[in-house]
Order: structure tokens, then sequence, then C-alpha cells
């Protein structure tokens, strides 16, 4: 069953996370270095990224017809801001335990300037189609494979939260590019090149990170994070079929079913102390 149609006018938490130095460890995630490193350098992208992701969807606005799509544009907007917002706080978090978090936002700024001054505004929306595929993807397997479950509280009500927005919306992006005449063979390409640099960057703020907490040539490190990430519980292994469905000229986001996930952390959220002290 696919996902419930997104709902624009109920969409959005204007939740506000406890980054304090003092609360949260440096390796959050059960204490796991490399695990942690891989989810704090993920938080990099996002300050900037939402940022890229609100304009080149703005640019298509008068494009859009139907009434619904433009609430949803507007909530879309909305979420994205209040992540952008969190994640900076987050990021801040990072900088003061002594990670290169601004430098690498830095690189991360240069390259979407680079994108903004030179691709085409469709071909900008769809990137945005293309990496919010990737934000749906890993956020539905995270939900579904509890991956959270051993991290700090605040850090996984953040994760949680952020995973259940970006399903909620994920096909808003799709959507404007559609009413803006995008078409199948240029949102494929798009994807192929958005898949290569995006995992350069990944990897490159995993070394980044890693190397600051002095396990870059630790065997047994890259050997956790390996299996964590493909072994057990192995959730990138299993988005790889998920994400080769964008390869499809029929392919829509809401095709992914991602309610059962959805519903659960409704649950979680109304019983969580960390989501109480964050509302």
């Amino acid at each position: 069953m696919a996902d419930e149609a997104y709902d624009g006018r109920k969409a959005g938490m204007n939740l506000r996370f406890d980054f304090s130095e003092d609360d949260v460890p440096r390796h959050w995630l059960g204490g796991r270095k490399s695990v942690t490193n891989f989810f704090d350098g993920l938080s990099i992208f996002f300050p900037l990224g939402e940022r890229f992701f609100i304009k080149a969807v703005r640019a298509h606005h008068h494009l859009i017809k139907d009434d619904r799509l433009r609430k949803e544009v507007r909530a879309f907007c909305g979420q994205e801001g209040i992540h952008s917002r969190e994640h900076e706080g987050y990021n801040d978090m990072l900088e003061r335990q002594g990670y290169p978090a601004r430098a690498l936002e830095k690189r991360v700024e240069q390259l979407l300037d680079r994108v903004s001054a030179r691709a085409p505004k469709r071909a900008q929306l769809a990137i945005t189609c293309a990496l919010e595929h990737f934000t749906a993807l890993m956020a539905h397997a995270a939900l579904d494979n509890g991956i959270f479950d051993e991290g700090h509280p605040t850090m996984a009500a953040l994760w949680k939260w952020h995973a259940v927005e970006e399903n909620e919306h994920k096909s808003v992006a799709f959507d404007v590019y559609l009413a803006a005449g995008g078409d199948y063979r240029e949102r494929a390409v798009v994807m192929l090149f958005a898949t290569a640099i995006f995992w350069a960057k990944v990897f490159e703020h995993q070394v980044a990170f890693m190397r600051r907490d002095g396990i870059l040539y630790s065997p047994a490190e890259w050997a956790r994070l390996g299996w964590h990430l493909f072994g057990k519980p192995g959730w990138l292994r299993q988005i790889i079929p998920l994400y080769f469905q964008y390869y499809r000229p029929s392919f829509h986001p809401r095709d992914l079913d991602c309610n059962s996930a959805i519903a659960r952390w409704k649950r979680e959220f109304e019983s969580s102390p960390a989501y109480r002290k964050a509302a």
C-alpha cells in the first residue's frame, strides 16, 4: 500500500532540541564511534542543503496550478526551514566537540554555489528530487530498523522526527518537478550525477570525522561501520533496491509505504520525555 497523501495543512512540528555539550556525549549512538561519525557527517549537509531545496522548489512556484500542491509547498518550506535550524544547532555542537563541522559546511556551500550558478533552474529542482529520494529512503530504513534506539534521547528524537517529516513531504519536490514539465530522462541522468557526488561527500565527511577521533586507520572501526550499514541492521543494503525504483519511468515517491513506521513513531512521540522537552 502506498503512503497516505501528504497533508500540508497538518504538517510540521516546530521542535527545538537541546544540544548542550554537557548533555550529549561525543559518541551518542551507543558509544559506537564510526557509526556516530556517519550520522554526524550527514548532519553537515542539512542546513545548506535544506535551503537549496527550498530555493529550488520556490523558483517553480509560479508554474503550480493546483491549490493543494501550493499548500504542500508552503508546508514543505516550513518543515525544511525548521530542519535547517535544528541541524545548525547540531553542527554547532559538533564544532564545540572539536570536529571540523564549519570547514566541511564551507565545502558544501562552495559546491552548492557552483551548482546554483551553473545548473539550469529545473536541473536544480531535479537535484532536489534526487536528494529528497535519498533522504526519504534512509529515513524510512532508519525508522523501520530501530537504528536510533540505542542513541542518546535527544539525538534519537531529533533523527526520528526528521525522518518522519522527510517521509511526510517526500513527494512535494517531485510533484513540483512534474508541474514544471520535468521529464524522465532528465531526472534519471541527474540522479546518476547526484548519487556519485553525494556519496563522495559522505565519504569525505566520514574520513574527516574519523581522523579527528583518531580512528581513521582502525580496521575494526571500518568493519563496525560496514557491518552496521551493510550487515546488521544493514539499512543501506536494504535501501539499494528501493533506490533503483527511481529509474522506473512510472516512479512516484508515494509508491513506498512508510505509514506503519510513522504510526509507530507517533505513538512514541506521545509518550517520550525527549519530545515533550523539545516541544
